[in-house]
């Protein structure tokens, strides 16, 4: 990439927004897309007031976001990966767990991922090479190398719950029974950089899309993590993923728990 950009611009940039997320009115403002898949005013106001920036600040950069049609795109040129509120949900009843999720995809890569949650004013970033970082302090995985003491942390997708339900319960009955203990947060962005922050060690969730991962998995990889598919192949974050997000030193245990061939630490 030509252009020079700088990661405390972006989160600047991102952390400008706060007022309009935390604003009630936009996150009442509710339209259904789906069954239980909303889309709200703040969404939309997020991402709007976002490409506008971005577009003015980084001209020629591709934009993808969440709340848009179809836009044909080229893959081997520069692009912005928005979602503007990752755990819609969470906004629409009020539970504080939200977040801005933006990536920077070089035609390659990724190589500059933020994600800010406003409620709890926490950024966390990353720079391809440079490591992650928690509002500017520098974070890392977890040291924990037995699955039976980790914390595991799982996302599932309410407007999939019929196709999904069989493979998730199974997987996370594995998961119960093997490691320390279970949550769900409900924004995927901020619960992969829970694990990049050392406060879990293991985060999966099937079919998230490119805005849902591609922030975080750059931060996990900068903080020591691996991230991979379910089958332990490698991410491409321009497409849908069943993802396994891991401190790195448990990444093998998690894979054969979850494919059934073992039972863990």
């Amino acid at each position: 990439m030509q252009q020079i950009i700088s990661e405390r611009e972006v989160i600047r940039l991102v952390r400008a927004l706060r007022p309009l997320i935390l604003d009630r009115t936009g996150a009442a403002d509710v339209h259904e897309k789906s069954a239980a898949n909303y889309v709200t005013a703040t969404d939309l106001a997020v991402q709007h007031t976002l490409s506008r920036q971005l577009g003015e600040r980084w001209p020629g950069i591709q934009f993808m976001g969440e709340e848009e049609g179809a836009v044909a795109r080229r893959p081997d040129r520069p692009m912005w990966i928005l979602d503007p509120i990752d755990g819609t949900a969470n906004l629409v009843h009020g539970y504080g767990e939200s977040a801005v999720s933006l990536a920077l995809w070089d035609g390659r890569e990724v190589v500059l991922g933020v994600v800010y949650n406003p409620f709890r004013e926490e950024v966390f970033s990353a720079t391809r090479g440079m490591g992650s970082r928690c509002n500017g302090e520098r974070i890392r995985c977890s040291g924990r190398a037995d699955l039976g003491h980790s914390l595991a942390i799982f996302g599932s997708s309410p407007y999939e719950k019929a196709e999904r339900a069989d493979a998730l319960f199974d997987s996370l009955k594995r998961l119960y029974l093997h490691t320390e203990d279970l949550r769900r947060g409900g924004s995927a962005a901020i619960d992969l950089c829970r694990v990049a922050a050392g406060r879990a060690e293991l985060y999966f969730e099937y079919n998230l899309k490119p805005w849902d991962y591609a922030a975080g998995q750059l931060i996990i990889r900068e903080a020591g993590g691996v991230c991979t598919t379910m089958d332990g192949g490698r991410l491409c974050p321009l497409e849908n993923a069943d993802i396994l997000v891991t401190n790195g030193l448990i990444h093998a245990q998690a894979l054969s728990l979850l494919r059934g061939t073992e039972k863990g630490g």
